[in-house]
C-alpha cells in the first residue's frame, strides 16, 4: 500500500511511517545481534572479537550498498510526489538496471580488499583467521544485501514502510534457527553466522519481490522502461554515488577508529564490538526518522510543498532530541545488562571498557540524532554535498582524536573520538539545511508571485 506524504499531518504521517520502519530496523539490528550473542557465548570472545573487527570493513561496503540504494529511491519519491507513474516506473527500471552493475563490482572489490584490509587495520594474529572466515562470506553475499534493500527503499518511496516490514520479521527468525544450525550442529564457526546473515537477507528480498509484484501494479515493468534513458541514470548517479561515498567515508572513519580500538588487544576489541551493538540498538529511533524525513522531503519537493518540509523538519527534531536523551539514560542505567548479553560468564574486563564507551556516548546522544534529520532531509531534497562532506569531518575528527589521544589519555580517546565526530558533522548539515530550504522558500514564492502577475 502507497502512502502520498504531501498531504496531512506532518507529524502524523512522519509517525505512521516510522512505526513500521523502527520496527523493522529493530530486526535488521536483531540480525547483528543474534549474531554476536550467539557467536560470543558459543564461540567464545575471541571469536566474538572476530566479528566485531569485520564491523567496520562491513559497513565500508554496506553502507555503500545503502547509499546507493537509498540515493536511487530519491527519484522514485520525487516521481511519486509528483504524481508521474511512467516516470516511477521509469526511475526503478533505471535503478534496477544500476543495482546490477554496481553489485558486480562491488562484490568483486570488497573480496579482493578482504585480506589487505584486516592486515592494514592490524587484526590481531588470535583471530585474523576468524574474521577473515566470517567477512569473506558477507562480501560473498552482498548480492543479497543489494537485492533486499534496493526493493524495500523503492517501497518506502511510495510511502509503504510495512511491506518490507512482514518480511524482515520471518527472515529474522529464519536467522536466528539458521544460526544456531551452523553454529552449534554443524559446528561451522564464525562463518555460520555469517551464512545465516547472508541467507537470511536473501529469503527476505525474494519474498519482498514476489509480494510487490502481485500487489503494486504501478511497479510492473516493461521493456520500455528498461530502455536507456540518460537522465534518469545521470539523476540517479548524481544522488546516488555522493551517498553511498557520504556513508562509505563515514565507514572509514570506523576503519581508522578500528585500527586505534585493535591495538589494545582482542579483550578491548570485544568490548568494543559489545558496545557498538548496544549503541547501534538505541539509535535506531533516531535512525528511524532520519530515514522517514528522506521520504516525506523527497515527496514534498517533488509535490512544491517547501512549508511542509519545514513543519516536518521542525517537528521531527523536536521528537529526535527527546529520543537522545532517552537514548542516553537507557544506556546509562542499563548499559552492563545489555553488555551481559554479550559476553559468557560476564568478563569483568570486557564488561568494564564496554561501560566506558557506553556512558561517554550517552552524554552526545542529541548531537548524534540531529544528524539523521538533517541529512536525510537535504538528501531527500536532492542535496548531496554536504551531506557528504559532513562524513568527511566525521572522518578527519576520529581519526585524529583517536590515534592522537591514545598516548594521552589511553582508551578513554576511543570513547570520545564517536562524540567528537557527531558534533563536526551536526553542525555544517544544519547550517546547510537552513541556508537551502531558505532558497528553495524564496524561488518558490517567486514562481507563485509570477503566475500570479501573468495571469492579472
Amino acid at each position: 500500500m502507497t502512502k502520498d506524504m504531501t498531504t496531512g499531518s506532518p507529524v502524523k504521517l512522519i509517525l505512521y511511517f516510522s512505526i513500521p520502519l523502527l520496527i523493522g530496523n529493530i530486526f535488521q539490528q536483531f540480525y547483528s545481534m543474534v549474531d554476536t550473542i550467539i557467536v560470543g557465548r558459543f564461540l567464545g570472545v575471541k571469536a566474538l572479537a572476530a566479528v566485531g573487527s569485520t564491523g567496520s570493513m562491513i559497513f565500508l561496503i554496506i553502507g555503500f550498498i545503502l547509499g546507493l540504494s537509498s540515493g536511487f529511491s530519491v527519484l522514485v519519491s520525487q516521481k511519486f510526489g509528483a504524481n508521474d507513474e511512467e516516470g516511477i516506473r521509469k526511475a526503478v527500471a533505471s535503478a534496477t538496471t544500476l543495482s546490477v552493475i554496481m553489485t558486480i563490482i562491488v562484490t568483486i572489490v570488497s573480496l579482493i580488499a578482504t585480506k589487505p584490509l584486516l592486515n592494514l587495520m592490524d587484526t590481531p594474529q588470535d583471530i585474523l583467521a576468524d574474521s577473515t572466515a566470517y567477512i569473506s562470506v558477507i562480501f560473498g553475499g552482498i548480492f543479497a544485501t543489494f537485492f533486499y534493500n534496493m526493493i524495500s527503499g523503492v517501497l518506502r518511496a511510495l510511502g509503504d514502510s510495512k511491506t518490507p516490514l512482514y518480511f524482515l520479521i520471518v527472515s529474522s527468525i529464519l536467522n536466528i534457527i539458521l544460526d544456531l544450525v551452523f553454529i552449534i550442529n554443524f559446528n561451522v564457526g564464525v562463518a555460520g553466522a555469517a551464512y545465516a546473515t547472508v541467507i537470511s537477507q536473501g529469503v527476505s528480498g525474494l519474498l519482498c519481490l514476489i509480494y510487490t509484484a502481485k500487489k503494486f501494479p504501478m511497479l510492473k515493468l516493461k521493456k520500455e522502461h528498461f530502455k536507456i534513458d540518460s537522465k534518469y541514470y545521470k539523476e540517479h548517479l548524481r544522488i546516488g554515488i555522493p551517498m553511498a561515498l557520504q556513508f562509505s567515508i563515514t565507514a572509514i572513519g570506523a576503519i581508522i577508529l578500528q585500527g586505534a580500538v585493535n591495538a589494545f588487544g582482542s579483550t578491548v576489541v570485544a568490548a568494543h564490538t559489545a558496545a557498538s551493538r548496544v549503541e547501534q540498538l538505541v539509535m535506531q529511533p533516531s535512525i528511524t526518522f532520519g530515514i522517514t524525513m528522506a521520504t516525506y522531503s523527497a515527496q514534498n519537493l517533488g509535490a512544491g510543498s517547501i512549508d511542509r518540509i519545514k513543519e516536518g523538519v521542525k517537528k521531527c527534531t523536536m521528537i529526535n532530541v527527546i529520543i537522545g536523551i532517552v537514548a542516553g539514560f537507557i544506556l546509562i542505567l542499563f548499559g552492563e545488562q545489555f553488555i551481559n548479553m554479550f559476553v559468557s560468564d560476564a568478563d569483568p574486563s570486557v564488561v568494564a571498557y564496554a561501560k566506558q564507551y557506553l556512558n561517554t556516548a550517552a552524554f552526545f546522544f542529541i548531537p548524534l540524532s540531529l544528524i539523521f534529520i538533517y541529512r536525510n532531509t537535504l538528501q531527500g531534497m536532492g542535496y548531496t554535498f554536504v551531506p557528504m562532506m559532513a562524513g568527511v569531518y566525521e572522518l578527519v575528527a576520529r581519526a585524529v582524536v583517536s590515534f592522537a589521544l591514545p598516548a594521552l589519555i589511553g582508551y578513554a580517546a576511543i570513547c570520545i573520538a564517536g562524540p567528537v565526530a557527531w558534533i563536526a558533522a551536526a553542525v555544517p548539515l544544519m547550517l546547510d539545511y537552513f541556508k537551502k530550504i531558505k532558497t528553495l522558500s524564496n524561488d518558490f514564492n517567486n514562481c507563485e508571485q509570477e503566475q500570479i502577475d501573468n495571469l492579472a
